[in-house]
């Protein structure tokens, strides 16, 4: 089965503007199966294939002057001197929608793209399904079931069992990406740095901590969550500067691009042990954030999304920054409303007058407005996706 992705539009709008399109992401988020859907016609060549790679390697200009009107090219950080001779053929031909290229290692394959060819390739980035692309209904589906799951493709596709599919995930980007591109000698300690990364979901990112609890000293760990990072397997939310009269932390907090993966990095093997999990609450915040975070990226715009925290505890979870005005929102893993959702969000339109409207995404299924603030079950997040400077969402009833 092959899943509608809400970038595909956007994908082929772009082809008709540009002369290359880039598509990044992490490993097995659909970027082969979304280029085959939207450009069937196009040939279609994976630098994964040793014959292919070493035709390209040997005679690149060869290879590519077979391509006729260009094609698809998988995996292109394994050969990135390819792109020089890219440039030049669509410089020549000076045709939009030529080649279509994917890869998996973001800074490899971005460095490399900047570098050849700026100004005629746009960009974007796939991660693993959103929630609506995964979930056609939520008929029979809890949120523990979707924070256990996850989003990789392939195990909605195939039918997978979850802690199988996330556990061989896991091995191979060990084996694969780690060692290709950092000399970790000791794999069990990076293993052991993964899930400690897991368990800090949500919290300030404290590098010296993170590396005395598994041994290794503090420049390690930030070449280890660079190479996460930039593999797309986590992400940091900024934290938003404005003078308050507060003084403002300026750590970053870390979260994992599929609450899956981070279930399976906690050992949660089943669903029903997330009911009275410990870090439910940051798993759920986790899911929302990542979720919202997808969305900008399926609509190509730019990542503006930070938090916000004070050295007294006052904290935001989620800003967004649209330059003239900020949209703050507070995630709350409980079904029911309650007085202390709102607390944070009161405090901080203290300190911030020009702040009129916020929301609350809650683990209920109600979303309804008080006043200027918005209460989102979580399953109507998909409200968010057209929010912009008005900040005014449109619940799914109204």
């Amino acid at each position: 089965m092959i899943y509608p992705r809400k970038i595909e539009p956007i994908f082929s709008r772009l082809a008709t503007q540009y002369p290359i399109v880039t598509v990044t992401g992490p490993r097995q988020s659909g970027k082969t199966t979304l280029c085959r859907k939207v450009f069937p016609h196009k040939k279609y060549y994976s630098f994964e294939n040793p014959d292919i790679r070493q035709r390209a390697v040997n005679d690149p200009r060869g290879f590519l002057e077979e391509l006729g009107n260009g094609a698809i090219l998988d995996e292109v950080q394994r050969i990135p001197e390819i792109l020089s001779y890219v440039q030049g053929i669509v410089d020549e031909a000076d045709k939009s929608g030529m080649f279509i290229l994917t890869g998996s290692a973001q800074f490899e394959l971005l460095s490399n793209v900047t570098q050849s060819l700026a100004g005629r390739t746009a960009l974007l980035n796939l991660m693993p399904f959103s929630l609506f692309e995964a979930y056609a209904s939520f008929s029979g589906t809890d949120i523990e079931s979707i924070l256990y799951k996850g989003f990789y493709p392939r195990i909605f596709d195939k039918k997978l069992n979850p802690t199988e599919a996330l556990r061989y995930y896991c091995n191979t980007y060990i084996e694969r990406d780690v060692r290709s591109l950092l000399a970790v000698k000791d794999l069990n300690s990076f293993e052991v740095f993964l899930r400690l990364c897991a368990g800090r979901t949500g919290q300030l990112l404290n590098l010296s901590s993170l590396g005395i609890d598994c041994g290794v000293n503090h420049q390690t760990v930030k070449s280890w969550l660079s190479v996460l990072e930039t593999s797309y397997i986590v992400f940091s939310l900024k934290p938003h500067f404005k003078n308050f009269n507060k003084r403002l932390v300026k750590a970053s907090k870390l979260y994992f691009m599929d609450c899956g993966l981070n279930s399976y990095l906690l050992d949660v093997t089943e669903p029903d042990y997330l009911k009275n999990h410990p870090l439910k609450g940051n798993l759920f915040e986790n899911f929302i954030i990542a979720e919202l975070l997808k969305q900008r990226f399926n609509t190509n715009q730019n990542n503006n999304l930070y938090f916000w925290r004070d050295n007294t505890g006052h904290e935001i979870d989620l800003l967004y920054d649209f330059g003239t005005t900020v949209f703050p929102v507070e995630i709350k893993s409980g079904k029911t409303v309650s007085s202390d959702f709102i607390k944070n969000i009161e405090f901080y339109k203290s300190v911030n007058p020009d702040c009129k409207k916020a929301a609350i995404i809650y683990g209920g299924d109600a979303s309804y407005r008080e006043k200027d603030t918005w209460f989102v079950g979580y399953k109507d997040i998909g409200i968010f996706e057209n929010l912009d400077a008005h900040c005014m969402l449109k619940l799914p009833h109204t």
